[in-house]
């Protein structure tokens, strides 16, 4: 599909979702803006064409001097996230401190800021990476559910706020994919394996996302299967949870 040339920024763009996003988005021809960690994968990116921005967004400081080096955006795409599973008191206090700060605050800081410019331009969108992990909870997921939940609940109210501005939000909640996240949120083996035909690739993921820049929507659901579940369980919580035991208990 044929797209107007935008501004566009993406967060958490050296790896997995971020990093299909960035390449297909510079390909379009768009002026893409992205940030990461990771140095040598930023090089990459900023070969193929985008600027490139080197930042741990998990300090105020950083946050303020990136959204200072960046133009005015047509689009943002908050994709940075990070996972570690395991049943809420087996994990550290640093784990769960890094979830909660990436997984929420900077995504909050970060629209906090870029939201204000679009508001006095008059146009803009805010896209965020989500889980179906806001909508149904897992065993040994209940710390990254309540911060993919917390998006869930900010992404709505803020969508609200935002539409007298003519600023759309969207949220993108995929099912589990196949990218190098999996291999760090579990230290328990065989988790990718029992995930199966429920896995998503980072292509699906960023063709979905990018497909919402022409055509803002409320939210995706990836896959639609699984946006049906989540409908279900907010009517049948007890009845799916019962059901989904088997997969569950894979984790």
């Amino acid at each position: 599909m044929k797209m107007n040339k935008k501004t566009i920024f993406v967060t958490g763009a050296t790896s997995g979702v971020g990093l299909k996003i960035t390449e297909l988005l510079v390909a379009q021809g768009h002026l893409v803006y992205a940030t990461g960690r990771n140095a040598v994968a930023l090089k990459a990116l900023e070969r193929l064409g985008a600027n490139v921005i080197q930042a741990d967004l998990t300090t105020l400081a950083a946050i303020n001097e990136v959204c200072a080096q960046l133009p005015p955006i047509d689009v943002a795409i908050l994709s940075a996230g990070v996972g570690k599973f395991g049943i809420a008191p087996a994990l550290s206090d640093e784990a769960i401190t890094e979830m909660v700060e990436l997984n929420v605050s900077v995504p909050i800081y970060l629209a906090k800021r870029l939201a204000a410019s679009m508001i006095e331009r008059g146009r803009g969108q805010l896209i965020f990476i989500g889980s179906q992990a806001g909508k149904v909870a897992t065993p040994k997921a209940s710390v990254y559910a309540a911060t993919k939940h917390a998006i869930v609940g900010f992404t709505n109210g803020l969508r609200m706020e935002l539409a007298p501005f003519n600023v759309k939000v969207t949220a993108i909640h995929p099912g589990p994919i196949d990218t190098p996240f999996l291999d760090k949120v579990s230290d328990e083996s065989g988790y990718r394996e029992s995930l199966g035909r429920f896995l998503l690739t980072p292509e699906e993921v960023a063709h979905a996302t990018l497909k919402t820049i022409e055509r803002p929507v409320r939210e995706v659901n990836l896959p639609r299967i699984m946006g049906l579940s989540s409908k279900l369980y907010a009517l049948a919580p007890a009845t799916i949870e019962f059901l989904g035991k088997p997969f569950f208990n894979k984790k």
